[in-house]
């Protein structure tokens, strides 16, 4: 069971992370597994947004996703490594 020092909790660890590149794994039903990257960029009481760029186009998308995802293991959150390049630059 969730109790809100929980949420509170997790709610507290994202406001933190603002700012910071995050990969997003999600159950989109059916087999099919949606994997983001992109910048944690608002808080609000709920929930949590996430710009994430398109490798195809380039363009943006802004996701968003329950506080209770996480802590229901629904939305997986890591912070992905920085490859070579990213690193020397």
């Amino acid at each position: 069971m969730i109790i809100q020092s929980d949420v509170d909790m997790c709610k507290a660890k994202l406001a933190s992370m603002i700012g910071q590149t995050v990969k997003l794994t999600s159950n989109g039903g059916r087999k099919r597994i949606i994997t983001r990257v992109g910048v944690i960029e608002t808080c609000y009481p709920n929930f949590f947004t996430v710009r994430c760029t398109r490798k195809a186009d380039g363009n943006s998308e802004l996701v968003s996703h329950r506080y209770v995802d996480i802590l229901t293991k629904t939305v997986r959150l890591a912070i992905p490594t920085l490859t070579a390049e990213e690193v020397a630059s």
